[in-house]
C-alpha cells in the first residue's frame, strides 16, 4: 500500500461523514493491514440550536465528531491537540487496548489529562476486534458534545455473518444543553441534588421538527424500496438511556458492542449510554416518509427528565419532499418489558469463549446514597432527598477521583497514599439489596468514601455479579468496564439468588457495557488477561461524578507478551 494511502482514506472518510453519514457497500474502503493516522483538534465551536447560538467543544469544529474507520488487526494512531481552554481526555470506548492500558482514556486513571496547547498521541492496535464503537472525551462532561463512531471493518476476505445490505449509515444518539456542560457539572455537585434535565435529545445532533427552531434541523436516511440497509446505532448520550424505533419497519439485531449476535427481530430497542448495536432494516413498505424516533428509558423514581423525542426521517425515494411522515411509537418511558425483549434476545454468533471454570468470585452492589448535609447554606448546597447531598457507590464506597495517573502511580510503585488496594470483593453485610436495605432513605444512607481499587492476578477467571439497590431509588445501571469485554452469562430481577439464578454459558452476549435491570442483577464473566489499571463505572455521566465507578488492577504476566510496557515519553503531566 503506497505510503499516501492512509491519509486519502482519512480524507474520503472525512467527506463522507460530512456529507451523509453513510458509506454505500459499492463504496466501502478497501484495508489492508496496516496503521490509520489521525488528527485531532480539540476546538470550540460556535452553533446554533433550539433558537440559541453558545460556543460548544468539538473535535476539528465537528459535531458530531470524525468517524474513526479501520480494520481489524490495524494499528491507529491519533495525534490529540488541545485547543480550548478545558483539560481533555479521548476514550476509546470499547477497545480492547491489549497492552497498550497507557492510551484507554479516562482521566486521572490512565493518564493526566491534556492540557490548553498541549498534544498527546493515541496509539493502539485493533486485537480481534470489528464493528461498532464509539470514541468520547473522558474528562469531566464534555462528552455532551466531544463524540464519535469507531467503524472497524473485517479483515480482508472475510464476509458479515449476513447478507451485504445496500447501504450502511451511522446513528448517533445523544443530548444536548443550552448550559455549557463542564458548568453543568460544576453546577449540579454544587447544589448536592439532581442534575438538569436536556433541552433536547438529538440524532446525529440534530434534534428535529418537535423542538424549537428544529424543523429543518432533522437526520434523514434516504432509501431504495425493497433494499436492506445496516444501521450502525450507538448511544453517545450523558445522563439518559434511551429507545430507538422506525415507524412501521422491523429492526434485526445482528451486533451488540461490536459482536456479532444471532440475528433477531424487534419493533425498538433500548440501548444505554455507551452501548452500541447493529441492526438490518428492510425498506418494505409502501413509499413514503417514516419518522425514526429516540425517546426517554427512565427506570428512576422522582427523576426530572425530557419527554419529547428526536425525530429523524427514514425517506424512500419518490416520496413528496414535504408529504405526510408516518408516526413512531415509542414504548412507555418506564417500559422495562421493552427493555428486557431485547436483553432476552441477545445471543453470541461465537460460543466458544466462556469461562466455566471460575477462579475470583465478586458481587458489586450498585446504587445512589445520600450524604448528610454538612453546608452553611444547605437550601443551596444539599438539595438531595431530605436535606442530603446525592452520592453513588459500588459495594456502599463512592470512588474519590485522584489528582494524579493512577496507572502512572501503580507502574512505578509509588502509591504514596493516592490509592488504596483494598476495594471489597463483596458487601460488608447481606441484606434484601433491593426491597429492605437497612439503610433506606431518609434512615443513614451514607456511603463510605476512597480512591480503593481491586488487584487480580493475570489469567484470574472472574465472576461478578453486578446487583442494583433501592437504597434510594432503583434503576437500571448502564455498567462500563474499560479494557475488557465480558459475557453476560445472566440477568433476573430481584435479589441475585445462586440456588434459582439460571445462567447462559453456550452462547451469552459479548459486551463491554451492561445494563443491570432495574430492580435486579446481572453476572458477567471475564479472563484477567490484559494488564493495566482498567476503570468500571455507570456510564450515565451524573452517577459517575457521585461515584459510583471503582477500578481493576491487572498485574503482569510472564514475558513480554503479558506484561504491560513502559509509559510513552509524551504522556500528559498533571
Amino acid at each position: 500500500m503506497p505510503n499516501w494511502a492512509p491519509q486519502l482514506l482519512l480524507l474520503l472518510a472525512f467527506l463522507s461523514y460530512k456529507t451523509t453519514l453513510h458509506v454505500a457497500a459499492k463504496q466501502w474502503p478497501v484495508l489492508g493491514s496496516s496503521t490509520r493516522f489521525y488528527d485531532f483538534k480539540v476546538q470550540t465551536r460556535r452553533i446554533t440550536k433550539l433558537c440559541e447560538t453558545k460556543n460548544v467543544v468539538t473535535i476539528n469544529g465537528m459535531f458530531p465528531g470524525p468517524v474513526v474507520y479501520a480494520q481489524e488487526g490495524d494499528r491507529v494512531i491519533v495525534k490529540v491537540t488541545n485547543e480550548t481552554p478545558h483539560n481533555a481526555t479521548i476514550h476509546w470506548h470499547g477497545i480492547q487496548q491489549k497492552l497498550s492500558c497507557w492510551f484507554d482514556g479516562p482521566a486521572y486513571i490512565t493518564q493526566c489529562p491534556i492540557q490548553t496547547g498541549h498534544s498527546f498521541v493515541y496509539n493502539f492496535t485493533l486485537v480481534n476486534q470489528k464493528g461498532t464503537l464509539l470514541w468520547h472525551a473522558h474528562f469531566s462532561w464534555l462528552r455532551a458534545t466531544v463524540y464519535g463512531a469507531i467503524i472497524i471493518y473485517p479483515k480482508n476476505g472475510v464476509h458479515y455473518p449476513f447478507k451485504l445490505p445496500r447501504a450502511e449509515h451511522i446513528i448517533i444518539l445523544g443530548e444536548y444543553w443550552l448550559k455549557d456542560a463542564i458548568e453543568l457539572e460544576k453546577a449540579t455537585l454544587a447544589g448536592g441534588g439532581p442534575t438538569f434535565p436536556a433541552d433536547a435529545y438529538t440524532i446525529n445532533g440534530c434534534p428535529g421538527p418537535n423542538y424549537n427552531c428544529s424543523a429543518n434541523d432533522v437526520y434523514k436516511i434516504h432509501v431504495v424500496a425493497g433494499k436492506t440497509y445496516l444501521l450502525r446505532i450507538i448511544n453517545a448520550a450523558l445522563n439518559t438511556e434511551h429507545f430507538f424505533t422506525i415507524a412501521n419497519h422491523k429492526l434485526t439485531i445482528v451486533e451488540a458492542d461490536a459482536e456479532y449476535t444471532k440475528p433477531f427481530y424487534v419493533d425498538r430497542l433500548m440501548i444505554a449510554p455507551g452501548q452500541t448495536m447493529n441492526v438490518l432494516v428492510k425498506a418494505d413498505q409502501p413509499i413514503g416518509k417514516y419518522s425514526m424516533a429516540m425517546g426517554p428509558y427512565m427506570s428512576a423514581r422522582n427523576v426530572s427528565f425530557r419527554k419529547t423525542p428526536a425525530i429523524g426521517f427514514f425517506q424512500y425515494k419518490g416520496t413528496t419532499p414535504n408529504g405526510f411522515a408516518f408516526s413512531a411509537q415509542l414504548p412507555s418511558f418506564n417500559d422495562n418489558f421493552a427493555v428486557m425483549r431485547v436483553m432476552d434476545g441477545l445471543r453470541s454468533l461465537n460460543t466458544n469463549k466462556v469461562p466455566l471454570e471460575i477462579d475470583r468470585k465478586l458481587f458489586f452492589t450498585i446504587g445512589l446514597n445520600v450524604e448528610k448535609c454538612h453546608s452553611p447554606n444547605p437550601k443551596k448546597s444539599c438539595r438531595g432527598p431530605h436535606g442530603g447531598v446525592l452520592a453513588a457507590s459500588i459495594n456502599n464506597i463512592s470512588f474519590i477521583s485522584p489528582n494524579i495517573s493512577l496507572l502512572q502511580n501503580y507502574y512505578y510503585n509509588a502509591i504514596n497514599g493516592h490509592f488504596t488496594e483494598d476495594f471489597p470483593a463483596a458487601p460488608s453485610k447481606p441484606y434484601d439489596f433491593v426491597n429492605g436495605a437497612p439503610n433506606n432513605s431518609p434512615h443513614d444512607t451514607q456511603s463510605a468514601r476512597g480512591t480503593r481499587t481491586m488487584v487480580l492476578e493475570y489469567g484470574t477467571r472472574v465472576q461478578l455479579i453486578l446487583q442494583d439497590t433501592g437504597t434510594v431509588t432503583t434503576e437500571n445501571h448502564p455498567i462500563h468496564l474499560h479494557g475488557y469485554s465480558f459475557h453476560v452469562v445472566g440477568y433476573g430481577t430481584g435479589n441475585y439468588n445462586p440456588n434459582k439464578a439460571k445462567l447462559n454459558l453456550i452462547d451469552p452476549p459479548y459486551m463491554n457495557t451492561i445494563g443491570v435491570p432495574v430492580g435486579g442483577w446481572a453476572a458477567i464473566r471475564f479472563v484477567a488477561d490484559n494488564p493495566g489499571v482498567w476503570f468500571m463505572h455507570c456510564h450515565l455521566e451524573i452517577h459517575m461524578s457521585w461515584g459510583l465507578s471503582m477500578a481493576f488492577i491487572v498485574k503482569n504476566g510472564k514475558g513480554a507478551s503479558e506484561t504491560l510496557p513502559p509509559p510513552p515519553a509524551d504522556l500528559p503531566k498533571c
